[in-house]
């Protein structure tokens, strides 16, 4: 049976690749999708053969989505919670417009869930990454703590959660007079909005992910979502060139610039600089942030706008990056140890299990140039590194090639089938 889905999207491209995925696997099953984000997304959405559809009333831009995050309170307040109303009057009207049987909505688009909630219709959360909504046993996604072992740390984790918990539930109350004028029961807590959804998705792998006390029971791991966006294939029509000579034998680098802005030219400039002192070769591609002209580079790097990192990854021993889960995720499936000096979001997150697991190393966005190249050194001089990320990247395969995400909504989608064709009766807010 073919169904009717209805993805929105938040923000940079970053989340609009893996939402993208989620859509083409759900197309070749012959379902009608459009994509609701922002209007800057409009050639992305188009480019990919689905409709397009704007946010009216909810902010778009650096309005809904600031580059400083540095004063988290402040993000949280301008960027999920003031405008959730906004968000979920646009998920209303959008669902009254088109017939819709589900939606499936960016996790941090609270107001996106809110609007889907009150028009009856099954929603699913997509987590392009590690899991917004607290686990058991597991650190906060912005901590970048790692998994407690001992009495000491499950204690930190523990407090961190409530820190989190704390700050997080100081909108409760904004977001409950949003879910009242909505018809919507209240909640005793913002994360309670995560059971409100018939499947909160993870697009990562567990053997990536650290280990909860337990999951939720509308939880499902359904693997990463790394389809390549259509901006990075446009610099590619041309085959994949390597600007480093075929017969040096000196180990090559990928240097990976974050898609969102994050004021990242600096950082990224001194991890170009500190190249000088190491005996390889790179590559730095710029993302669609920076502007090429705006950086130097030594002899042995090679600065570009946009490649294929698939092709490149075939061709380097490690991988520099912010640490953003598509660059993360495509690194360990090709292998490749990373040194990851995170910025924020959920870098941190990915950046604690890297090292965790073994695949590679973290830094400060302030490291020095000569401790950016001493732990690059380090990637290229010890194994075990790649050993390890070869071994989480074969798993990471694995779940790729097992996911359940199209079936998934699949099931949430019939419940929403059966509700329209019956418009009397209330559509059901869970299903097992």
């Amino acid at each position: 049976m073919s169904y009717d889905f209805l993805l929105a999207s938040w923000g940079t491209l970053g989340n609009m690749s893996p939402m993208l995925t989620a859509a083409r696997r759900l197309r070749q099953n012959g379902h009608r999708i459009r994509v609701m984000a922002d209007p800057a997304m409009r050639s992305e959405v188009e480019a990919s053969g689905f409709a397009f559809v704007t946010w009216r009333r909810a902010p778009t831009g650096t309005a809904a989505d600031p580059v400083d995050v540095s004063d988290v309170e402040d993000f949280l307040r301008r960027a999920i919670f003031d405008p959730a109303a906004l968000y979920a009057a646009d998920i209303r009207d959008e669902i009254g417009r088109m017939p819709t049987d589900a939606v499936l909505v960016l996790d941090m688009l609270f107001g996106g869930a809110l609007g889907a909630e009150a028009s009856g219709v099954p929603f699913a959360l997509l987590s392009p990454h590690v899991s917004l909504r607290p686990l058991p046993g597991m650190p906060p996604v912005t901590s970048g703590l790692g998994q407690p072992k001992t009495p000491q740390q499950r204690a930190e984790v523990d407090a961190a959660n409530a820190r989190q918990a704390e700050a997080i539930n100081a909108f409760l109350p904004g977001l409950n007079r949003v879910r009242a004028d909505l018809g919507l029961p209240l909640l005793a807590d913002v994360f309670d909005l995560f059971d409100r959804a018939n499947r909160l998705l993870l697009a990562t792998s567990q053997a990536f992910d650290f280990q909860a006390d337990s999951l939720p029971d509308n939880f499902r791991y359904v693997g990463p979502l790394l389809d390549v966006p259509n901006w990075s294939k446009s610099l590619e029509r041309e085959a994949w060139r390597a600007p480093w000579s075929a017969r040096s034998d000196r180990p090559r680098v990928l240097i990976a610039c974050s898609t969102g802005a994050q004021g990242q030219r600096d950082m990224f400039q001194r991890i170009i600089d500190a190249m000088v002192m190491l005996e390889i070769d790179a590559l730095a591609t710029a993302g669609p942030n920076l502007d090429v002209a705006d950086l130097r580079a030594p002899k042995n790097v090679y600065v570009v706008k946009g490649t294929s990192h698939d092709l490149v990854m075939k061709d380097v021993s490690v991988v520099i990056s912010q640490g953003g889960h598509g660059t993360t995720a495509r690194s360990l499936i090709n292998g490749l140890p990373q040194l990851i000096l995170p910025k924020g979001r959920d870098q941190d997150a990915n950046a604690a299990r890297i090292e965790a697991k073994g695949a590679g190393l973290q830094l400060p966005p302030t490291a020095s140039e000569a401790d950016i190249a001493a732990a690059v050194n380090r990637l290229i001089a010890e194994p075990q590194f790649r050993m390890a990320a070869g071994l989480l990247g074969e798993a990471m395969k694995a779940d790729i090639e097992r996911s359940g995400l199209v079936g998934e909504m699949e099931a949430i989608a019939a419940i929403g089938r059966a509700a329209r064709q019956q418009p009397n009766k209330l559509s059901l807010r869970k299903s097992a």
